[in-house]
């Protein structure tokens, strides 16, 4: 089972020589062309998008890419009534890829102190979190009805940290060596329940229709944004301008119904 075990780093700890690379070279660039302008110019936007990252971003068996952010790219594109060329990025590269103009924003990424040094972020645009997922017949709401149950993480994570401080001493957490461990424990009975990130946790309802997986209650948050180049404000203005309406008018609910399993949450 390919579920990208080290997802979670990709997405909350992937800062490091990425960022420190991208700030040095918005602090040495030019000035530079206002980014409405140079997508009206060129006639496409260019967005940076995870391709091997489901439900966000994959390949699908026709060679096309889908997902959540593919929607999204696409709503983006009628919203600067603009072509949108996927521009495929890695937790790595993206940042360098934004700073120095080979795309125009970014989709998923979290919004943190550290990136804010260098990067703009539009609203929200799709939720991203921990829960603590189980199968129909177990009634979880809250930490509280932990007690007794018995619950698989990969050894050391986020997901790890966070269940520990939330579950009560009548709990059993059993630790594994990575996500795929902790998965396939709890898929094959070893564990009642298993904590990862609510993509993860699509992906898995998705290919395990059967087993009625539900998600029964979050933890640790950090929603989605679209990144930009410091200082865009139009292209920011437009972008937050397409968000608005799309929860407006229920697209943004259609796609995560569609890819997340689940209604876009009414805080985000």
């Amino acid at each position: 089972m390919n579920l990208l075990p080290a997802l979670l780093n990709r997405r909350l700890c992937k800062l490091g020589a990425a960022v420190l690379l991208a700030a040095g070279m918005l602090h040495a660039a030019p000035s530079h062309a206002d980014a409405i302008d140079t997508i009206a110019k060129s006639g496409k936007v260019r967005i940076g998008v995870f391709m091997d990252y489901p439900p966000f971003g994959s390949i699908g068996p026709d060679m096309q890419p889908l997902g959540y952010d593919i929607d999204m790219a696409e709503l983006i594109g009628k919203a600067l009534k603009t072509k949108v060329e996927l521009v495929q990025v890695t937790g790595d590269n993206r940042m360098a890829y934004l700073a120095g103009g080979k795309v125009d924003l970014l989709l998923s990424v979290g919004q943190t102190p550290e990136r804010a040094k260098v990067i703009d972020f539009s609203d929200a645009y799709a939720p991203y979190y921990l829960a603590v997922f189980g199968g129909p017949k177990l009634a979880i709401k809250d930490s509280a009805d932990l007690a007794g149950k018995t619950i698989a993480v990969a050894r050391g994570t986020l997901e790890d940290l966070s269940i520990s401080k939330t579950a009560p001493a009548g709990a059993t957490i059993k630790r594994f060596d990575d996500a795929n461990g902790a998965i396939s424990a709890f898929l094959s009975g070893q564990t009642q329940l298993m904590v990862v990130g609510n993509d993860v946790g699509a992906t898995i309802m998705a290919k395990n229709p059967a087993a009625g997986i539900q998600q029964k209650f979050q933890l640790f948050s950090s929603p989605d944004h679209v990144g930009f180049n410091k200082n865009e404000a139009r292209l920011t203005q437009q972008i937050n301008q397409a968000i608005v309406q799309a929860k407006k008018d229920g697209s943004l609910n259609k796609i995560s119904q569609k890819w997340l399993r689940l209604p876009l949450p009414a805080d985000l």
